[in-house]
């Protein structure tokens, strides 16, 4: 290996907001203690190149990695005029990589976007002067597509590795082929010990430095709470603060349900305690969809009167997180709800397992620099040793890979084509992700990108919409479709709701439906949004008619970010762009031609008039969402495009919308129509089909004789 990487530990956080004290830090890191680190940081650039890598670890708890050692590979580009570029830093969470930058330019006493920045999706805060950026790890591999070597970095720091995100994953192999390209190049890997060992078995056996400190926790083992988890995790909260011990309190559930369960009837119960225990603040902290972290405020702190427990409800991905070092109580409930996709369905299935002995790790460090933390574990020892796999399994092993491949062969064509992953995914996913771009028309004859496929790895969305947003160029309904893709990708814009206001909000939300279906009630919704922001006086009536009509004005405003970033990606990329016509018959047929480009295999029928719908590509049953806008006024189509499923308790099909048969078979690509399991749906298509092709024949030859060809070239 050319290049010199430095596998460092991970990271949670404290802050400090001074130089000298950041200073102090840095010669507080056990790597000074290393000669060669006193002399240089680098030093060991010098040595010879089967010593010029090395590992690094350190506890999760240990704020300065993250942010300390950023800094000071910055100061190292300075050192040498920054030959070789500035720094990246990569999260797993756009919540962590925004924070980072905001902490790190107040302690570098510098401003935020320029010397520091960060990039998140949709977002960039960054100018060519940027120095240090924290980036996504998604945001820095879509940056490879059109900076393959990403030159413009001299060290490159990957955070959470641990995390196995598909984005670090392929980072992780693309890298060992860029530090083979720039021997100059330096890499930093921070990642919890338990995977030291494989990253050094794959990146090669190099010296190890342990950036590690023990802290006593006090381990306690309740093996007959796991079958009644959340009862469990409910009545300990309670008992802690009936205890009088101070320090907050972190709960770690197994889904997002349970969060929400549980953060209303603490809210509940919490109010009805005794005032003289202090004051219980619930804290639901949402890893994948929220833009939140769990942060202390000492200001507010000191002002407030009553002491103060903070109960932080989050699930697996929050230990990054939970920022604070009062938490003194960890409840671990020891399982979560994974998402696990079947490529022969096309669908995720949730599934609950056991946590990973490196998480159930973590989740102890998250106790911080605590002198007496106290980690509950709802599970035997026997279920962490024999239960437990060691580590976590990479997100590659069992998630969809359609959009991973679509870049690999994005990245191909910039000339690095190969990538050596740490653990390889599926032949049966690959091979589905694969089948799934040719039927999108994204590959060519050869298997390489097609025209098609080039221009739809350049939107940051999922391929089956970026492919619907480019045939809404050819059908007239881009302005549409870019709201539908903006609303689609943003966070729910529906808010958790209290109890016992449900039949107040189902009112409220009743004005915005469509009855043409969920995306056209997602656009009305966003209309709505926009005509109160441009003729509001402020951004607070803006939030108040969002809370008035139970709406997330966070998600409906990330929606509107979305939009704009889409625009501008179709104005740069000089697509063709007609005006809004939104309400018209004709703009709502080309809106369902335009979906069903892109979400064909997609598409389910109600089998007995009764709501149950069973997909056109398996046998699975499924009902429409209850927010669903033909669950509301109670009329089911018998055909309908959705945008989600999976198989869960309730099986839900999410934001659907009614299509015609006869619609999608003109539409249809024939080799995957023929390709379709054998089933009443599909009979009654080849019906349709039959129905059609003498008037399609006749209508192309008299009409329109390329009309085919630019119909499969949509396709």
């Amino acid at each position: 290996m050319e290049g010199e990487i430095l596998l460092h530990g991970e990271s949670a956080s404290e802050s400090s907001c001074d130089r000298f004290r950041r200073c102090y830090m840095w010669k507080e890191l056990p790597a000074f203690a290393e000669p060669s680190f006193v002399a240089s940081p680098w030093s060991w650039r010098r040595r010879r190149p089967s010593q010029r890598l090395g590992f690094a670890e350190t506890d999760a708890g240990d704020a300065r990695s993250t942010d300390v050692v950023p800094q000071w590979c910055a100061e190292y580009c300075l050192s040498i005029h920054y030959q070789h570029g500035g720094v990246v830093c990569t999260q797993v969470h756009k919540q962590t990589a925004v924070q980072l930058a905001l902490r790190v330019a107040d302690e570098m006493d510098v401003n935020i976007g320029h010397e520091v920045g960060y990039v998140i999706p949709f977002e960039n805060c960054c100018t060519s002067e940027t120095i240090l950026r924290y980036c996504t790890d998604d945001m820095l591999q879509r940056e490879m597509m059109s900076n393959p070597f990403l030159g413009s970095y001299g060290v490159i720091i990957l955070d959470d590795v641990q995390e196995r995100s598909i984005a670090t994953d392929v980072l992780l192999g693309l890298l060992k082929d860029v530090l083979l390209a720039r021997p100059e190049l330096k890499l930093i890997i921070n990642s919890s010990p338990h995977l030291i060992s494989t990253l050094s078995s794959y990146y090669g056996n190099v010296p190890l430095i342990e950036v590690a400190s023990k802290r006593p926790v006090e381990v306690v083992y309740l093996s007959g709470a796991q079958k009644e988890a959340l009862e469990a995790v409910l009545r300990l909260i309670f008992e802690i603060h009936h205890s009088g011990e101070e320090g907050d309190i972190v709960v770690f559930l197994a889904c997002e349900q349970d969060i929400e369960k549980a953060y209303e009837i603490v809210c509940q119960e919490g109010a009805n305690l005794n005032p003289d225990l202090g004051e219980l603040v619930v804290v639901p902290l949402y890893p994948k969809e929220k833009c939140a972290l769990f942060k202390p405020n000492d200001e507010a702190e000191k002002r407030c009167q009553v002491y103060q427990r903070r109960v932080v409800l989050t699930a697996s991905s929050g230990e990054s997180l939970i920022w604070s070092n009062t938490v003194r109580f960890v409840i671990d409930v020891g399982v979560e709800r994974r998402k696990v996709y079947s490529p022969r369905i096309r669908a995720d299935s949730l599934v609950l397992q056991p946590i990973s002995q490196s998480q159930a790790e973590m989740r102890k460090q998250v106790l911080g620099s605590s002198s007496s933390g106290k980690l509950f574990c709802l599970y035997s020892e026997e279920f962490a040793s024999k239960d437990m796999r060691p580590l976590k399994p990479a997100e590659m092993q069992h998630a969809n890979l359609t959009s991973m491949v679509l870049f690999m062969k994005r990245v191909d064509i910039a000339g690095l084509g190969h990538c050596d992953f740490m653990n390889r995914p599926a032949p049966e996913s690959l091979m589905q992700a694969l089948e799934d771009l040719d039927y999108l028309a994204a590959l060519d004859n050869d298997g390489n990108l097609s025209e098609f496929g080039i221009i739809m790895s350049e939107f940051p969305l999922d391929p089956q919409l970026s492919k619907s947003i480019l045939a809404s160029c050819e059908f007239d309904c881009v302005d549409e479709m870019l709201t539908i893709a903006a609303m689609v990708t943003a966070p729910n814009c529906f808010s958790h709701l209290p109890s016992g206001a449900e039949a107040e909000a189902l009112t409220c939300w009743k004005t915005f439906l469509h009855p043409e279906g969920d995306h056209f009630t997602l656009v009305n919704l966003y209309k709505a949004f926009q005509d109160v922001t441009l003729n509001s006086t402020s951004e607070h009536c803006v939030e108040k008619w969002c809370h008035d009509y139970f709406l997330n004005c966070s998600a409906l405003r990330m929606a509107d970010v979305i939009r704009a970033e889409l625009l501008e990606i179709i104005k740069r990329i000089e697509l063709p762009y007609a005006e809004p016509a939104f309400g018209s018959k004709e703009n709502t047929l080309n809106i369902k031609k335009a979906l069903l480009s892109g979400y064909f295999m997609q598409i389910a029928r109600d089998v007995d008039g009764s709501g149950n719908y069973l997909m056109l590509t398996h046998k699975q049953v499924a009902q429409l969402h209850p927010l669903s806008c033909y669950s509301v006024t109670k009329k089911m189509p018998e055909w309908v495009l959705f945008h989600k499923f999976s198989i869960s308790e309730n099986n839900y099909i999410r934001i659907a919308s009614e299509i015609s048969p006869e619609l999608f078979m003109q539409l249809v690509p024939q080799y995957y129509f023929s390709n379709l399991p054998p089933s009443e749906s599909k009979d009654i298509l080849q019906q349709v089909m039959a129905h059609l092709s003498p008037i399609t024949d006749q209508t192309t030859s008299e009409t329109c004789p390329e009309t085919t060809e630019q119909r499969c070239a949509i396709q």
